[in-house]
């Protein structure tokens, strides 16, 4: 073996790998859980297949130079829009939004896989244009590039979705190096559009808003969920009732378990200290990012990984919070943990861009004064 070649392996990051490889075997774990009672294994079967896939890409993306993505990024974010329109007039509604394009008895949920596209696209365009970002046009210029499949996403409606791509955009403009003018001035502009942005959502979202200021308004309705998932997770206490042993959980009482309101089945079985391991293990993940993202070698990198950690942080705190009522109910789903193999496997190519880029990091110098 060349010692370049030692040196590449020498920089790899095998505590990300490990800890990505355990969160997704307590997914399957809790999985199984969350869907005993339902004597149904498909769940099981799929989520399994999709982490088998997720590694095998892993080792794949992390072989090729993360830079090979960058110099296809005017294809790669044709594409995304392309699937965006594509779930616009082929895509079936489901909890209220036309976001999966079903192909017989399989389906998928394109915006997971466009994530990771206008993550690299946006990326790739912050480069190119880095040593101006501050400028009004080339501002303007980024934030239509980034922005129209956003628009695309809004129009599904998918809200809860759209949130992730606004929050990691801004995250990577602002690690970037942009002038917080300019995130003062958007933040005046959200406030003052806010009365705008209630009259356009559809009434199951206002009424999300509204059970989150308070559950018990239609508890038996729209507030039963997030009642259960507390009652769920309140009863684990600190070493939980054991896995298959949850009550909430195993007799119905708990809707979406295998997805969006699986951390209440881990609070519930395995109590506090599961749930500490669940959030002490993305707190690892997330340091391995974050320390990839400063010492790569270039901008593009360093930008990439960033939306990477934002998208997986916004993912973690929104779906975490929303389950213990710190935060309205969106939808959205827990990495690595939530059933669904689209969402698993998307995760885990990210992971895949994250460990390419780790190995080739040099250092590099970078900072919001650049």
């Amino acid at each position: 073996m060349s010692n370049k070649r030692k040196g590449l392996w020498r920089r790899f990051d095998f505590i990300l790998l490990f800890t990505v490889i355990i969160l997704g075997i307590l997914g399957l774990v809790v999985l199984s859980s969350a869907t005993a009672s339902q004597g149904n294994m498909s769940y099981l079967k799929t989520q399994g297949v999709a982490f088998v896939l997720g590694l095998v890409c892993i080792l794949i993306i992390m072989l090729i130079n993360y830079e090979t993505f960058g110099k296809l990024y005017i294809f790669i974010y044709f594409v995304s829009n392309v699937l965006l329109l594509a779930v616009l007039f082929l895509g079936t509604k489901d909890k209220g939004a036309q976001s999966w394009i079903r192909l017989g008895s399989f389906g998928f949920q394109p915006s997971e896989f466009v994530k990771i596209g206008i993550i690299i696209s946006v990326a790739k365009f912050i480069d190119k244009n880095h040593e101006t970002i501050n400028k009004p046009f080339t501002l303007i210029k980024i934030l239509f590039f980034a922005f129209v499949p956003v628009g695309l996403i809004l129009l599904q409606p998918d809200f809860g979705t759209a949130m992730v791509f606004v929050f990691f955009i801004v995250v990577m403009l602002f690690v970037a190096g942009l002038d917080w003018k300019y995130i003062l001035y958007s933040s005046i502009a959200g406030l003052i559009s806010l009365p705008i942005l209630w009259f356009s959502l559809q009434g199951y979202q206002k009424d999300r808003i509204f059970d989150f200021l308070d559950p018990t308004r239609d508890a038996m309705g729209t507030g039963y969920q997030v009642i259960q998932s507390k009652i769920a997770i309140g009863s684990g206490q600190v070493f939980g009732m054991g896995l298959y042993n949850g009550n909430q959980t195993q007799f119905g009482f708990l809707p979406e378990k295998h997805t969006d309101f699986i951390f209440s089945v881990i609070g519930e079985e395995l109590g506090l200290i599961g749930g500490l391991a669940l959030i002490i293990l993305y707190l690892i993940m997330m340091y391995r990012l974050i320390r990839i993202a400063k010492t790569s070698k270039d901008i593009f990198g360093s930008v990439m990984v960033t939306g990477i950690s934002a998208m997986m942080i916004f993912h973690i705190f929104e779906n975490i919070g929303m389950t213990m009522g710190l935060m309205p109910v969106t939808g959205i789903p827990l990495p690595f943990i939530s059933n669904g193999g689209t969402f698993l496997l998307s995760n885990m190519i990210c992971i895949g861009l994250a460990l390419s880029a780790g190995m080739k990091k040099e250092g590099l110098s970078f900072s919001r004064d650049a």
